[in-house]
């Protein structure tokens, strides 16, 4: 699988911008494109573009609709109705493991939501690989052989997926490493597009691209007998019980939430049900300051 460069990914994704767009991405600066994040197009304001120290405009004219509508049709390839049931998600993925998010007008079908009737704004997420964001930390998660539960926590943007999807491929690729079973709802793990990961997660990981985490939990414990299974942003009671019936059959956890520190997430009934539990036996907190990542260990009792 082809392996590309941290600029090389950005170039990618401005292919989903209009040829407008597209030139101005191209003018910013080789060490910013490494660094870039997303675009957001928003009707009515220039675009900008989002570093790890925050929101940049691109200038020029204000973004239209029809720019938008650009954006749609590149990231589903032209047929927006064969993604329809993703768009009700509130997002596409698009060629390359791309994250396009959409906000707007949504129309309802017996109450639910049923896709976007008019499109004001999208973000282009632009998803890389790390290989080796986890080496301060892993020999925490995985030593000797053997696995411990652990969760991930940052506020929003904090390098929570991209972490998570190297310590899941470390583990997989190593010598003797379990089997690990990933749950991939939002296509950001492994970034599937027609049915291949665009991400490496590791030779002895089995994915579920697309199925909401609890489900995915469950599914992967009756058909691939993991080890390990790991999951991204731990949001509602039912990811928390599905992880704790996996802990019960003796499977090790990886997952993320949103929290800045242990006490908060204790604040919150989900969490602090799941911390109560037992599941994890290790906290890592990810920091950000002027744009550069930490790690550190926290107590989990």
């Amino acid at each position: 699988m082809e392996r590309v460069g941290a600029v090389e990914r950005f170039d990618r994704a401005a292919l989903l911008l209009p040829h407008n767009l597209r030139e101005r991405a191209r003018e910013i600066k080789r060490e910013e494109r490494a660094a870039c994040e997303e675009f957001r197009l928003r009707l009515g304001y220039p675009a900008s573009f989002v570093m790890p120290e925050g929101e940049r405009s691109m200038g020029g004219d204000p973004v239209t609709k029809r720019e938008l509508g650009f954006v749609l049709e590149a990231a589903t390839g032209a047929s927006v109705h064969s993604a329809s049931s993703r768009l009700a998600e509130g997002f596409i993925t698009a060629k390359g493991g791309f994250r396009v998010g959409l906000c707007g007008a949504v129309g309802l079908s017996e109450g639910e939501p049923g896709g976007f009737t008019s499109i004001s704004s999208a973000a282009i997420r632009i998803s890389r690989e790390h290989r080796g964001a986890c080496v301060p930390i892993i020999g925490s998660i995985y030593s000797g052989g053997a696995v411990k539960s652990t969760l991930i926590i940052s506020p929003p943007g904090g390098g929570k997926t991209t972490l998570l999807r190297d310590v899941v491929r470390y583990i997989s690729d190593a010598e003797g490493g379990p089997r690990v079973g990933l749950c991939d709802e939002r296509s950001e793990i492994a970034a599937f597009f027609d049915g291949e990961p665009t991400m490496d997660v590791g030779r002895r990981t089995d994915t579920l691209d697309g199925c909401p985490k609890a489900r995915a939990v469950n599914m992967l414990l009756r058909s691939m007998n993991p080890g390990v299974i790991a999951l991204d942003e731990i949001t509602a009671e039912e990811d928390a019980e599905a992880i704790t019936r996996a802990a019960h059959c003796g499977v090790k956890l990886i997952a993320t939430a949103h929290a800045a520190s242990r006490s908060e997430l204790a604040e919150r009934p989900t969490y602090r049900s799941l911390l109560a539990s037992g599941v994890f036996e290790e906290l890592i907190v990810i920091r950000k300051l002027g744009g550069r990542r930490s790690y550190a260990r926290e107590a989990m009792y």
